[in-house]
């Protein structure tokens, strides 16, 4: 807004001394001021005593100065998917380097993975060459491509299951003398680990969780640690971990954060120039996960569930203690027993694997376990439900499900934490958040309940109005394939890291 005349009418009305007794002006007095702004302005009220007015020429000059505006996205201190940047294909070719610890093997694949896979494939249909550096998949089926640019280098994981430096090292080096060189790198996490990675300058590294934000998650599992379990000293390790992050982090050239709050931290607490910080909010696949009430119909008639109940809550997911199951199905129990109409008028699917699953079976039969979903069925999963619940205890990155139901057009539940409450669910016209307690859990399940379907699928609208603006697949390939191409030529063409 700069370049903007504001004047609020208290100001006006202390320019002319105008004053009412009890700090009010008279009926008399506003009318004159605006009859006369009438004329020339035009008029907004931001709240009864504060009142502001553009004239036609002010509006005018500063529409001249935005179209004049030249951001430098090197120092774009906001996410990069509120930005638009152009759809058309790129003037500049990139020849990329991938590293990451594992390629996706079907519906068992983590969000990080997940990430990899849905960014660096499009990046490749819009004609960049990908060279991915991963570890050898665990069956005998060796990922193909039906892109002629997309190239996979695999290598033995080491005996902790991550990428063998030396190796892939040397399979990188190889690769950048055939042909041209790279023109940047790429790292999910530490993919390509500090040793290596301070020796390349075009280089950025994402980050799905640092070591600061998991300490939100430690005092969280040790209140939720009952008296029987032994006392972990996980808060004194994470602390010495932040440290040595703090250390090593600079020997990345850039870092991508993947949530506003995890940006905030790599500037503020991990000390890192500003302009070597960019916030890139995940996305995905805006063209799977959209709403379809027919797959939703049909998905849930083939699971047995009838159209009579009021609400069909969701659940997707590793269902493992740090993901919040402990936590979910103590609720749902607790509910179940104090409440035989909700018992009776609610549904809870839950997709997923892991030691969770038989006891959410032991619940009864208003819960059905569906095991691990391929990407299509979960479309069909997220269309089926009211309301989809992620009651993760890990304060890292921003999780896929939460934005898929939203593209979905489903409200959304999950644990207050930073990432979320910082970049998701900013309100609640498009959700529910809860601390991590049983109680306050409860009562967010029991509002959800009381409000009802249409409320519902208000908030679901709300949603995924949210999700088109930021998470699509579309908006964090953009942004990335800008910054790609801002830092390979920012020293040549700069105009790439001009907006």
């Amino acid at each position: 807004m700069s370049g903007l005349t504001l004047i609020s009418f208290s100001d006006m009305f202390m320019a002319k001394e105008i004053r009412a007794s009890n700090s009010m002006f008279s009926f008399r007095h506003i009318c004159y001021i605006l009859f006369t702004l009438s004329f020339c302005s035009v008029i907004i009220f931001h709240s009864w005593s504060h009142c502001y007015y553009f004239s036609p020429y002010h509006l005018r000059v500063t529409e001249e100065k935005q179209n004049q505006t030249i951001i430098n996205l090197l120092s774009y201190p906001f996410a990069w998917n509120h930005l638009i940047f152009s759809s058309k294909p790129p003037s500049k070719l990139l020849k990329i380097a991938l590293f990451v610890k594992k390629w996706p093997q079907g519906s068992h694949a983590g969000g990080l993975e997940r990430h990899a896979m849905t960014l660096h494939i499009a990046l490749a249909k819009r004609g960049h060459e990908l060279h991915i550096f991963t570890t050898s998949p665990g069956s005998s089926i060796i990922p193909k491509s039906e892109l002629g640019n997309l190239y996979f280098h695999f290598s033995k994981p080491t005996p902790g299951g991550y990428l063998d430096q030396a190796l892939v090292w040397e399979q990188f080096q190889e690769q950048n003398k055939t042909g041209s060189p790279f023109d940047i790198v790429h790292t999910e996490s530490v993919g390509l680990r500090y040793t290596r990675s301070r020796n390349v300058t075009k280089l950025a590294v994402s980050w799905h969780g640092i070591a600061y934000e998991t300490i939100h998650s430690d005092i969280i599992q040790e209140l939720l640690r009952s008296p029987q379990e032994s006392k972990a000293n996980a808060l004194a390790e994470r602390v010495t971990k932040v440290v040595e992050e703090v250390k090593f982090f600079p020997n990345y050239a850039h870092h991508v954060a993947t949530s506003d709050h995890a940006g905030d931290i790599l500037k503020r607490v991990y000390m890192i120039p500003e302009e070597r910080v960019h916030i890139i909010l995940n996305g995905v696949d805006e063209d799977v996960f959209r709403p379809d009430i027919s797959i939703g119909k049909e998905f849930k008639k083939r699971h047995g569930i009838p159209d009579s109940k009021s609400l069909v809550i969701g659940l997707a997911g590793r269902l493992v203690k740090d993901k919040g199951h402990p936590l979910m199905l103590e609720a749902l129990k607790q509910i179940m027993v104090e409440n035989s109409t909700f018992q009776e008028s609610s549904i809870i699917m839950v997709a997923g694997d892991g030691p969770w699953a038989a006891r959410y079976r032991g619940l009864g039969e208003n819960v059905v376990v569906l095991g691990p979903l391929e990407q299509s069925e979960l479309a069909s999963f997220y269309n089926a439900i009211d309301l989809f619940v992620n009651p993760t205890l890990r304060a890292q990155g921003l999780d896929h499900t939460l934005i898929e139901a939203m593209l979905s057009g489903k409200p959304v539940m999950a644990t207050r934490l930073a990432s979320i409450v910082g970049s998701v669910i900013v309100g609640g016209e498009m959700g529910y958040t809860f601390s991590p307690t049983v109680n306050a859990l409860k009562k967010a399940v029991y509002e959800s309940w009381v409000d009802g379907k249409e409320v519902l699928h208000n908030k679901g609208q709300v949603a995924r109005q949210r999700g088109l603006k930021l998470f699509t697949a579309t908006k964090m390939v953009a942004a990335y394939e800008r910054l790609f191409l801002c830092i390979s030529s920012a020293n040549n063409d700069d105009h790439f890291c001009q907006y």
